[in-house]
């Protein structure tokens, strides 16, 4: 290990340290450093290994619980010992390298997860009781509930579970469910109606429908680890839980149906069989539903068998397909005989090629009905998507494996096409006597010129040929039965992949609980999480489907829900892209976002061409489930591209909203509410939520009073714990929390800096001090002070006073006490019962082992105890309050808002009472208006207010004109007051002066008897003006009252405080209301 070592100044080095070279050092030796002088000196950093390369010294290094091997050392630069360190690199520390462990996430990817040290550890002051690897391995960072893939990796370690590669988990599957019965049945008809010409447009656009599908599919996929669910996980996870659960359902829905349509065509074809054999058992309708059902239990029995053995039938089948498909292409070259020329196959000729590439649309047909026909040849792209869970990689195998059976699908399509519309003519008898001996009075078709005479099909009905026989493939293959064998592939296939398609789409949308009533069917089974559940289900919709036996009207609408979910994928890969989220970073590159948004167009347009009605009624029930969904809001977040475009929207109208001015007509109340933590002030928070909801922004304030090195980690908890409480209960505020070395610093700080441009808060909405008496002098002081900051920073002020007062916080204390002590008994009954279950039975041991459990549980059942008769009557004493604080939660009943605009502020005193009886709740409350003048003038007074509410467009019942605001209040109320202020009167003049200067200079914040009289007639009003709200007001739902001003250094805070006791005591609840004395009424259009 010498060799490793390396000298710095003299000493040996350790080599596990990162080493440094100094390159530039000012200092002399024997001096010091000074920073007022001299430069730090400059490093730069040397390689971790020796002069020879070599890193061995660091080959057993690790993290994270691994292997870690250093040389033990303990450096003199080291300030801690290395046992409190994790190694990195070959140096001691916290400080982690990048790994892919941090950033699993145990909910939804599969791993071994470990969190990094936080930020705190790492920058706060090193704690010695911190042990080595403690904070990597600590508990998850996700929501702590495996996924699929984390318990199929416990269980392939064991040995057994099944995982696909592209091949055979998405290339044959989607190639299988492409290749559908129309392939053999229907597309000679197809391109005898359409001609080769627009049969070929009918497939290329078929094609382009699914190929621009398959590429918003592969850039989906590829943005990260693909879950089971195939098309659902892929919508929900980029569109969200609304667009995702509506048509997750959907597409499972159609998956389980599509399989008894399938089925239903094998049964047919098995039943022509038994006919032509004269083998039918009961009658062809209910043969069709015997051979449908055995057909489908069967096809369940692999299925439930495992995925390896449904995934040997899919490799079987396609073989017997691919036979199938080989055979009518030698079908097509063997030469023909009179039988097959009879019935329109000649080999090919140019003459049949040129006759059959125009069209000849028969029996009411055109080029969109032929083209809804032949559409549900081309679906089947996402059946290897669908079982993305059970792929060993879904990012590399469903892009390659989807595009490439699209290639080969088409290519097998118009190969087939063309050389069937080359061969066969359109119309054929199949009678060998319609031979010509000439073909000089030949019509010119290609069966004339060929030497046969079909003109009869011109008249009458003809068996034969494109356009009359659906079992043309098999006339022209080289051995009949084998296109019989691939037909029952086709079919058998088809059905098998819906069948293991529905159940795991199915159980990927109830394992995430947006539908809670179908969370049964989440539940997996096996090694593979096999959903037996959902194969059950799955079965008894086929079977139901069987029974009915006539599948025409339900056809379109199936073909639809697909295109739905290829239409949603498709805007789903154009809505990531247009969101521009830095999380948008897919590895497929190949696809562009206009694209996607044509394709997600061209599959609408294409549901209509299909079926209207069909499309209709898909939209329909997607609408009807997105709605369901939205409304009942799953508590599901997956960082979906359409919370990327809300927040992108939201900034970009903030930044518009910043250039716009201010107008006096758009002025909207914007508040800062001081209620704490939201729901210990509730009454407080509701109030301003009632006229700010829909109409201005309301933020919920706390300030944490204390040292921010202490606070800070209350505030961090208290963020997201109070946001949920707001939306939970439905309270359209943001919560917002600072801390500050007192209450006014708090608020001063939240003053100046919330908002955002023109959503800034306007209004401060506070609490009013009921326990302003019993107040140090400092509360006091910061209470006064944060109203004189609000008016410096041009903010209006709504102060709120009910009776029995604001906080209930020690209330909810106590109930949070009663309710954990209540969990913990029975937490404890609960373990006493299980305690005597599991002692013995009986004798002396058993009855030994219950005393035993009962000492034990004796004590713990003692210590939280709570004084019952104390709570009951805390419970009682504080009923008044708790009704309180929910008062303006109710609706309020028929009443009056007595409004007491004494002087003019702006309006703001009168727009509030207007925007709250345009509530609901407040609805059947009416304003009054109550305003101070003249006894002289009360008529004019009264008639110029009428007509400046009327110009503002202000309803009201009611004018009063005050006109004794002035005089002096009666003796009691005098007196009242009088001994409220007391103990905050200064009594100079009782005092000689020199003994009046003292006391001055120890309490300066005591009322002077000069102060007082200054503002005797300010003081009266108060005092008068209660006498007058007691005799007008008391029976009114709620009083707002114009807020007195105290001018800073004039007034002193006990002296204020006592003016807005005086004034709101004994009344209903009162808002005591300033404006910033801008306008905020206008009575301009």
């Amino acid at each position: 290990m010498d060799k490793y070592s390396t000298v710095l100044d003299g000493q040996i080095q350790s080599p596990t340290r990162f080493q440094v070279k100094r390159v530039n050092d000012r200092l002399k030796p024997g001096s010091s450093f000074c920073a007022a002088e001299d430069e730090p000196p400059h490093y730069e950093e040397t390689s971790f290994a020796d002069g020879n390369g070599h890193r061995g010294v660091y080959h057993n290094a690790s993290y994270n619980g691994e292997t870690k091997n250093s040389d033990g050392g303990f450096h003199q630069y080291d300030s801690i010992s290395n046992a409190y360190y994790q190694h990195t690199f070959g140096h001691n520390t916290l400080d982690p390298v990048p790994k892919i462990d941090f950033y699993r996430n145990p909910g939804s990817v599969s791993g071994a997860t470990h969190n990094r040290p936080s930020l705190e550890e790492l920058h706060e002051e090193f704690q010695k009781n911190i042990e080595a690897g403690g904070t990597a391995d600590g508990p998850p960072s996700g929501d702590g509930v495996p996924g699929d893939e984390e318990t199929g990796e416990q269980v392939a370690a064991k040995g057994g579970f099944v995982k696909f590669g592209w091949v055979k988990g998405v290339l044959v599957r989607c190639m299988l469910n492409i290749w559908g019965v129309m392939l053999f049945i229907r597309l000679s008809w197809v391109f005898g109606q359409a001609g080769i010409g627009l049969g070929i447009v009918v497939i290329m656009l078929s094609v382009v429908v699914t190929t621009l599908t398959g590429i918003s599919m592969s850039a989906i996929c590829t943005n990260g680890v693909v879950r089971g669910g195939g098309a659902y996980y892929l919508i929900s996870r980029s569109l969200g839980p609304e667009f995702g659960g509506s048509i997750g359902l959907i597409f499972a829905f159609a998956n389980a149906v599509a399989v008894a349509m399938y089925v239903v065509g094998f049964a047919e074809t098995v039943v022509d069989l038994l006919k032509d054999n004269d083998a039918i058992m009961v009658d062809q309708v209910n043969d069709i539903r015997i051979v449908g059902c055995i057909t489908v239990a069967l096809l369940l029995g692999i299925s439930v068998a495992g995925m390896e053995w449904e995934a040997k039938a899919q490799v079987l089948l396609l073989i017997i397909l691919l036979v199938a498909i080989a055979n009518f292409f030698v079908g097509t070259v063997i030469p023909s005989n009179k039988d097959k020329e009879s019935r329109g196959f000649f080999n090919y000729h140019g003459s049949i090629f040129a006759e059959n590439f125009g069209p000849d649309f028969r029996d009411g047909e055109n080029f969109f009905s032929v083209f809804a026909i032949f559409f549900p040849a081309a679906t089947g792209i996402l059946a290897g998507a669908n079982i993305s869970g059970d792929l060993e990689d879904p990012q590399d195998a469903l892009p390659k494996g989807t595009m490439l059976a699209i290639l080969l699908t088409t290519i097998a399509y118009l190969g087939v096409a063309v050389c069937v519309a080359s061969t066969v003519v359109r119309d054929a008898t199949g009678s060998i006597n319609d031979t010509l001996r000439s073909t000089l009075n030949c019509n010119g078709s290609a069966a004339c010129i060929l030497g046969y005479d079909f003109s009869s099909c011109k008249t009458q009905p003809c068996q034969y040929g494109l356009m009359n026989n659906f079992q043309v493939m098999t006339m022209v293959s080289g051995f009949g039965p084998l296109i019989t064998a691939g037909i029952f592939s086709a079919t058998l296939s088809s059905a098998l992949a819906s069948l293991v398609s529905a159940p795991k789409v199915f159980q990927a949308l109830c394992k995430d609980n947006i539908y809670k009533a179908l969370h049964f069917f989440a539940k997996g089974h096996g090694k593979n999480n096999e959903p037996l559940r959902g194969y059950i289900l799955t079965f008894i919709i086929a079977v139901a489907f069987i029974l009915i036996a006539e599948l025409n009207t339900i056809a379109p609408i199936i073909s639809n829900f697909f295109l739905a979910s290829y239409a949603l994928i498709n805007f789903s890969c154009f809505h990531a892209s247009y969101a521009k989220s830095p999380g948008w970073r897919p590895g497929y590159k190949y696809y562009n976002m206009w694209v996607a948004l044509f394709g997600a167009v061209l599959c609408c347009a294409v549901m209509f061409v299909i079926n209207w009605w069909a499309a209709l009624i898909t939209y329909t029930i997607e609408i009807f489930l997105y709605i369901y969904v939205t409304v009942k809001k799953p508590e599901v977040n997956w960082g979906s591209s359409t919370q990327a475009v809300k927040y992108v929207n939201a900034l970009n109208e903030a930044l518009m909203l910043s250039g716009v001015d201010d107008h006096i007509k758009n002025f909207r109340p914007q508040c800062l509410v001081l209620t704490g933590a939201p729901k210990t002030r509730p009454a407080l928070l509701d109030i301003a939520h009632s006229f700010t909801k829909n109409y201005g922004m309301c933020l919920s304030c706390q300030v944490f009073i204390g040292p921010r090195k202490a606070m800070v980690k209350e505030i961090n908890r208290s963020l997201e714990k109070n946001q949920a409480w707001l939306n939970k209960n439905k309270r359209k505020a943001f919560y917002a929390a600072v801390t500050g070395d007192n209450f006014r610093d708090g608020v001063r700080s939240l003053l100046q800096a919330s908002g955002l441009g023109r959503m800034k808060p306007n209004t401060l909405v506070i609490g009013f001090k009921k326990d302003w008496r019993k107040a140090t002098l400092l509360d006091i002081q910061h209470y006064i002070g944060v109203l004189h900051d609000a008016f410096d920073f041009d903010y209006g002020v709504v102060m709120l006073r009910i009776s029995q007062g604001l906080d209930i916080s020690h209330f909810l204390q106590v109930q949070e006490e009663i309710n954990r002590l209540e969990l913990e008994r029975q937490a404890l009954e609960a373990a006493i019962k299980n305690e005597e279950l599991n002692a013995g039975s009986g004798g002396i041991r058993g009855l030994f082992k219950r005393a035993q459990t009962f000492k034990i549980s004796k004590p713990e059942a003692k210590a939280p105890s709570i004084n019952t008769a104390q709570t009951a009557h805390m419970g009682e004493f504080n009923q008044r309050l708790v009704e309180a604080s929910a008062q303006f939660k109710k609706k309020q009943g028929k009443g009056t808002i007595d409004v007491w605009w004494l002087f003019d502020d702006g309006g703001l005193t009168l727009l509030i009472p207007h925007i709250l009886t345009s509530r609901k709740k407040w609805r059947d409350c009416k304003i009054r208006v109550f305003i101070g003048g003249k006894a002289n003038r009360i008529d004019e007074d009264k008639a110029a207010m009428v007509s400046l509410l009327s110009k503002f467009r202000i309803e009201f019942v009611d004018i009063h004109i005050v006109a004794d605001i002035n005089t002096k209040p009666n003796k009691e109320s005098w007196k009242s007051f009088e001994e409220a202020i007391e103990p905050y009167r200064l009594h100079e003049n009782d005092k000689d002066a020199a003994a009046a200067e003292t006391v001055k200079k120890e309490s300066p914040w005591k009322i002077t008897d000069s102060e007082l009289e200054m503002f005797k007639e300010k003081t009266y009003r108060q005092v008068r003006l209660n006498e007058l709200l007691q005799e007008n007001s008391r029976a009114a739902n709620l009083i707002i009252l114009s807020l007195p001003i105290a001018r800073k250094g004039s007034v002193s805070d006990h002296l204020y405080m006592a003016w807005l006791d005086t004034l709101t005591k004994n009344l209903p609840p009162t808002m005591l209301i300033r404006g910033n004395h801008k306008s905020v009424l206008t009575f301009y259009s």
